[in-house]
């Protein structure tokens, strides 16, 4: 729900508790422009701290109607210090292989930082995106995170794995549930055995959310 009454009261509940972080949905729809309009201008209050996208209601990242939302988008996120978050799931417009365009066009060096939810989404996504993808754009400085909502079993000690062996990564990679939709204890017990009890498992389930978001 777009409208201004719920923004507020998510807005609100940031900035009354310092645990709460507010993200501000926004569309890549050119038929979205207005409602855009009324999100971004909130984008500079207190406890904003993210700006969230999907292409699941429609939109393409390499659609020209939609670059002027997406330009607009991403102008705002680098303002004002926002990480611009982007639904991934496999198949069609939100797969890896489509928002990973977004990456390469907004998130290089001194670019804005992408936040791309449900670790590349699915087994396809999973393996697109920990398979190389993710720690290639990491090693050539690419603002580039991830989460492990939604993973399926063999993914989070894959991703460990391959945090170990190319030895980047450990920094951009955060545990999130998609509650109530996803399964909390499963999630997290993956997570965990993967990571274990230490300073891995420090970044994945505390230190990497206070260093992006503050």
């Amino acid at each position: 729900d777009w409208s201004s009454d719920v923004c507020s009261s998510d807005l609100d509940a940031a900035q009354r508790d310092d645990r709460i972080r507010c993200g501000l949905w926004v569309s890549p729809k050119r038929t979205d422009a207005e409602r855009n309009a009324k999100a971004l201008a909130l984008a500079g209050e207190p406890g904003v701290a993210a700006l969230k996208t999907s292409f699941l209601l429609g939109g393409h990242p390499s659609d020209p109607a939609c670059k002027p939302q997406l330009e607009q988008i991403f102008a705002t996120a680098r303002e004002h210090g926002l990480v611009v978050h982007i639904h991934t799931s496999p198949g069609a417009a939100s797969d890896i292989d489509q928002v990973g365009q977004l990456v390469e066009e907004y998130a290089g060096p001194d670019g804005v930082p992408i936040h791309l939810v449900h670790l590349g989404g699915g087994m396809s996504g999973h393996m697109k995106l920990i398979g190389g993808r993710l720690f290639d754009w990491i090693e050539r400085g690419f603002q580039v995170y991830t989460d492990t909502s939604w993973t399926i079993g063999f993914a989070p000690a894959w991703l460990v794995r391959e945090i170990e062996r190319r030895g980047v990564g450990h920094d951009r990679i955060l545990f999130a549930t998609d509650a109530p939709w996803g399964d909390f204890e499963g999630e997290y017990a993956r997570l965990k055995a993967a990571a274990g009890d230490g300073a891995l498992a420090d970044a994945f389930f505390h230190e990497n959310f206070s260093a992006l978001y503050g």
